[in-house]
């Protein structure tokens, strides 16, 4: 049995390293984590969260005892700044969808002078729904990659899907 000044002088990684002590009844630990299943070492309670080397094998014990590992396809976490700019930029979309919708609408009876309802309506819904899937294909299609792809193609987004018959003819128009 080793004990707790014994564990100052092993390394982690150590062939020899001796088996942990176990926690003493009535300790917070040993109340906390279930015993079987899992290691002592492989789940915290919730609220608690592991970091450093390994931390991401640990897992967390649920309110109902059993214990959860973390799914090795977690996505991982965005960091502020891209949330910013996520939000900002899906805030343009969808700023470019209403104007789609206005513009579109203003032009209506224009393009059925030349065109019939059959052929415009079509392009309308698609131009409306456009910028929230090009919003969702950049989502979905760059989750493994750099940060800055997705940034560059969202901003690509903002310069292609720019509603023109709303910044053309206006609410108002001419």
């Amino acid at each position: 049995m080793t004990s707790d000044s014994d564990d100052a002088l092993s390394w982690d990684g150590d062939d020899g390293a001796a088996p942990k002590a176990p926690a003493p009844k009535g300790s917070a630990r040993g109340a906390s984590v279930p015993r079987g299943g899992a290691s002592d070492d492989a789940a915290l309670p919730d609220g608690w969260n592991a970091v450093g080397r390994g931390s991401d094998a640990v897992g967390h014990v649920d309110s109902d005892g059993t214990v959860t590992m973390p799914d090795e396809h977690e996505a991982p976490h965005l960091s502020t700044a891209m949330l910013l700019t996520l939000g900002i930029v899906g805030g343009i979309y969808l700023l470019y969808s209403i104007g789609w919708v206005v513009g579109g609408l203003r032009l209506k009876p224009l393009a059925n002078l030349i065109v019939a309802d059959a052929m415009y309506v079509p392009w309308f819904v698609l131009a409306v729904v456009a910028p929230a899937l090009w919003f969702l294909a950049v989502w979905v299609l760059t989750r493994a990659k750099a940060a800055w792809i997705r940034i560059g193609l969202l901003l690509l987004g903002v310069v292609l899907l720019v509603p023109w018959p709303f910044v053309t003819v206006g609410v108002i128009g001419s």
